[in-house]
């Protein structure tokens, strides 16, 4: 038995290892909103979406036309969580061996979410209807394998907010450093459909304290630009004032659309940014 279990273990993604290893130092707490039987009110039909089963199917609505629905009730819509990680080449950034990749803790963080969120009871999902919400552990291997083999060659990849279940919650994992109007019609839309979120700007503390100095060679991600000084210094304040400014845009733009906004560096525990990210994520239930 121990040589099968060993054999299975080793066919999964080190990402999900990683990620129900750092989820299960996490201790949860009584889950609110977990309620036995089936007797919540109706709040939505809705089209049938890739990955629900055939039980779920409401046929009396389904038959006054040609199109499949699925009946939703309000407790499955409040136990919902979509999640979008930045997969774009700005991620994959780290400014030394001892940090890891912007796009890795990202990823890893997103995934023990996952793997906490389904331990509680609840769905977790891809935005953009890559992977609908559903609950178990097959759902949180699916996520897995979908981050270890998902690439984007986009310099900075703007935020997914297609199939958004109305008055769900969502997590979005990014540097946040690409062009902000896409950020802003994301959470807008968003808003407009009652979802509540966080969003966790993931950065190197490279990025964070501009350490350069003397001559230095800047390189945008992808085939970005490319900035050369004899004097890297003397670009520090400037760089720090427009830091500033953007996570203050962030701040606005959380407070508006009624989410959180945390920071997380990579030189920090991921521990430390999955307790926060778990707290932050539950407050907005």
């Amino acid at each position: 038995m121990r040589t099968r279990a060993e054999e299975a273990a080793s066919v999964l993604p080190p990402l999900l290892v990683q990620a129900q290893q750092l989820a299960g130092a996490v201790l949860l707490g009584e889950h609110g909103r977990r309620r036995a039987g089936v007797g919540d009110d109706f709040w939505q039909y809705r089209p049938v979406q890739q990955g629900d089963s055939s039980r779920m199917i409401d046929h009396r609505r389904s038959a006054r036309g040609d199109l499949q629905f699925v009946r939703e009730r309000e407790w499955q819509i409040a136990q919902t969580v979509h999640l979008w990680v930045d997969q774009g080449q700005s991620m994959r950034f780290a400014s030394g061996p001892k940090w890891p990749q912007k796009i890795d803790r990202a990823r890893l963080l997103g995934l023990a979410m996952a793997v906490l969120m389904v331990r509680g009871g609840e769905r977790v999902g891809l935005t953009g209807g890559l992977l609908p919400p559903r609950r178990g552990n097959m759902q949180i291997l699916r996520m897995a394998e979908h981050f270890t083999g998902a690439e984007d060659d986009t310099p900075y990849a703007p935020p997914e907010h297609r199939a958004l279940i109305p008055h769900a919650r969502a997590l979005f994992l990014s540097d946040f450093l690409g062009p902000f109007e896409e950020l802003e019609i994301a959470l807008g839309k968003a808003a407009d459909r009652g979802l509540r979120g966080v969003l966790m700007q993931v950065l190197d503390p490279s990025e964070e304290m501009f350490p350069f100095a003397g001559p230095t060679r800047f390189e945008g991600p992808g085939d970005g630009v490319v900035h050369e000084t004899l004097k890297a210094s003397a670009l520090r304040d400037r760089y720090l004032d427009r830091l500033a400014e953007r996570r203050d845009a962030l701040e606005q733009l959380c407070r508006a659309a009624g989410w959180t906004f945390g920071i997380h560096h990579t030189q920090d525990s991921a521990q430390a940014g999955l307790l926060w990210l778990y707290h932050a994520l539950e407050r907005r239930a």
